[in-house]
């Protein structure tokens, strides 16, 4: 009986040994930072070719990781293509169309950020929401996000030095920022460096870009033993072109001959560039940088203003931010993941932020949470390549947006204004007005779309014609809410 309990005992140990090595072996959810500037331009960094504005930080990145060339946002604007991003539905399906900066996610919309929480990460949101005013239904802590700290409404997050900000919709008053320029923008007038000192109260003013990294810092630092997807949807360099007067990156920036404007866009891209490098410091301090997904994009083109002068944000494209064509649309990727992406790689895969929400689950090993209404496909083969045993990266048949302007006086999303453009391959097709015939280029011979080929390819164009007509669907209501003493935002 003795010896029966002692075998008994040393098979119930050698048991546990083998399940406890097991568990030790077994991988550890990778952690996601995704980091989103605001109307930062493809050329506006130096992997993609440009060549004023200093970015030693995301040139870092890229070594590290893989740069995407052809890679796209879901919209030329911001809120749409937040919501492209967030549900993984692309512009002739997703629910929020309209920029004009409240319209809200619906109940039945799930985001990513809700399908990681499932899946056991800790989620947190820093910067601009813009898919969901305040007391709306798609506010992030409904939309899967323990925490958000930043801006719900767009349109308030124009501002660099608001009154206030929200956490988790309950407000953050920033008294230093009191009255602060809320006029129209111009030279001296909510464009450039401003004192630290408001020179009426005395008191310290607070930059809101600031105080959102900080946030996020403190987000990592707080889940850094756990899995944890950090959302840092940064509101720079969107206009208006604020910063500090004694911020360093306005220092390199400040001295140069040119407008005020792009003096503040380039410092503002620096900037951003900065945050990047403290943040791969932070991940090497807590001893998680191997454990760290890293994506860095922005939502939409680089304004038009700033493909001028020493700057050519969107070279060599045609456009820019509001436009379909490749300046508005076509944006910096680069993934960077220690041991799984090879370094210094560069992809000519086409791909657009609806990919980005079945990717994020599959890296999460959770694909088989993905909803049947998201219409992006997963580009982990891509980003593993070689390292992608069994795996075969699918292809997009096309790839489809949409843009309508809003009725500001009404408030409206004019549906009737309708524009819509596709790419098919290296063929892309775009209806510049309600009703206007299509325009057609080929990309791999015609990067700046000045060649129109409508005329010798008919068969092409009705090809992608019916492309458009099938990826557009009606939009649900595009509701602002009410305005409270005539202000856009809550």
């Amino acid at each position: 009986m003795i010896k029966f309990l002692l075998k008994l005992s040393s098979l119930l140990l050698t048991v546990f040994i083998s399940v406890q090595c097991a568990a030790d072996t077994s991988e550890p959810k990778p952690n996601i930072i995704f980091i989103m500037a605001d109307d930062m331009g493809y050329a506006d960094i130096g992997p993609n070719g440009g060549e004023q504005i200093h970015t030693p930080n995301i040139d870092k990145l890229a070594a590290e990781g893989i740069r995407f060339t052809q890679a796209y946002s879901g919209n030329t604007v911001c809120a749409p293509a937040r919501s492209t991003l967030m549900t993984g539905t692309h512009m002739g399906n997703t629910p929020v169309r309209s920029n004009s900066g409240g319209v809200s996610l619906r109940e039945q919309d799930i985001t990513v950020a809700q399908i990681l929480k499932d899946a056991g990460y800790a989620t947190g949101g820093f910067g601009k929401w813009g898919i969901a005013e305040i007391g709306q239904p798609g506010v992030p802590e409904k939309k899967g996000f323990d925490e958000f700290f930043g801006y719900y409404h767009q349109i308030h997050a124009h501002k660099f030095y608001p009154d206030y900000l929200y956490r988790n919709s309950e407000r953050v008053d920033l008294p230093g920022n009191n009255g602060f320029y809320d006029g129209p923008l111009g030279e001296g007038k909510g464009v450039g460096p401003i004192p630290a000192i408001d020179p009426e109260t005395g008191q310290e003013r607070q930059y809101s870009h600031y105080l959102i990294f900080d946030e996020m810092v403190k987000f990592i630092r707080k889940n850094k033993d756990v899995p944890f997807f950090a959302y840092g949807a940064w509101t720079p360099p969107h206009s208006r072109f604020e910063m500090p007067e004694d911020d360093p990156s306005w220092k390199l920036y400040e001295d140069k001959q040119w407008p005020v404007s792009l003096k503040a866009h380039a410092a503002m891209n620096n900037m951003v560039d900065r945050n990047i490098g403290e943040l791969m410091s932070l991940l090497e301090e807590l001893g998680i940088d191997d454990n760290t997904i890293v994506i860095f994009t922005s939502d939409n083109g680089a304004n038009g203003g700033m493909n001028r002068g020493p700057l050519q944000s969107n070279a060599p494209f045609r456009g820019g931010k509001t436009s379909l064509y490749e300046g508005g649309l076509r944006v910096p990727l680069i993934v960077r993941w220690p041991g799984v992406i090879e370094t210094n790689k560069l992809s000519d895969h086409i791909t657009y932020f609806p990919d980005m929400f079945p990717t994020l689950a599959e890296m999460a090993g959770v694909p088989d949470r993905v909803p049947e209404v998201v219409d992006g496909i997963s580009i982990l083969p891509e980003l593993k390549g070689s390292k992608a045993t069994g795996l075969k990266q699918e292809v997009h048949e096309y790839l489809y947006w949409e843009y309508a302007d809003v009725d500001w006086n009404k408030v409206r999303y004019m549906d009737e204004t309708l524009r819509q453009a596709v790419r098919s391959g290296d063929w892309k097709a775009i209806r510049p007005a309600p009703s206007a015939p299509l325009q057609l280029f080929n990309l791999a011979d015609d990067i700046s779309e000045g060649h129109n080929l409508a005329d010798e390819y008919p068969d092409k164009v009705r090809e992608l014609e019916k492309f458009m007509d099938e990826a557009h669907t009606p939009p649900p209501p595009q509701i602002e809410p009410e305005r409270i003493a005539g202000r856009p935002y809550r």
